[in-house]
């Protein structure tokens, strides 16, 4: 982008004029053309109106001119009604698109203990039966206990000190 030349700011002002000279005749020619669309429709669906001198003439021009709004009437009333469905309907799939789309809050997800086994069976069903003992594919290994360990664990009895003590307690009361 460094290598573009860039516009100086008159060359833009000056661009920017023309842009909007050039966007007003085209928006002036396109309302004069709608002016005259506008004109020719209204001079093949109203003719120029001729008044009768005598009654009768008068009354069927009349009776004709009402007819002709009857018919406009019914035309707008159907056009409007299918317009009303039609809002109706785009409404009502904003708002299932609103729904689909939603604020759902995602729920918290519980803690469950469930082993790999049971996991499996729920997803794969009771017909599919895959054991996962994992514990099946190592060694045993033998722990060595030594004589420290068990003779800590033996002073580690409680029980034990507290039946000892007592008897050294009555020792002292007596």
């Amino acid at each position: 982008m460094a290598d573009e030349k860039r516009l100086s700011a008159r060359r833009k002002h000056t661009l920017k004029g023309s842009m909007l000279l050039v966007a007003t005749n085209l928006l002036d020619a396109e309302s004069n053309v709608k002016v005259s669309e506008r004109e020719k429709f209204l001079e093949e669906k109203v003719p120029a109106l001729e008044l009768p001198y005598s009654r009768d003439e008068l009354l069927g021009l009349v009776k004709t001119l009402h007819d002709q709004i009857d018919l406009g009437e019914e035309e707008r009333y159907s056009i409007e009604f299918k317009l009303n469905m039609v809002l109706n309907e785009v409404r009502d799939l904003n708002i299932k698109i609103v729904d689909l789309r939603g604020k759902f809050k995602r729920p918290r997800l519980k803690k469950v203990r469930m082993s790999a086994d049971a996991m499996l069976k729920a997803l794969l069903g009771s017909k599919h039966t895959v054991n996962m003992d994992l514990r099946a594919g190592l060694k045993q290994v033998k722990k060595e206990v030594k004589e420290e360990d068990k003779q800590l664990r033996d002073a580690g009895d409680w029980r034990k000190n507290i039946e000892d003590k007592s008897d050294r307690k009555k020792m002292f009361d007596s």
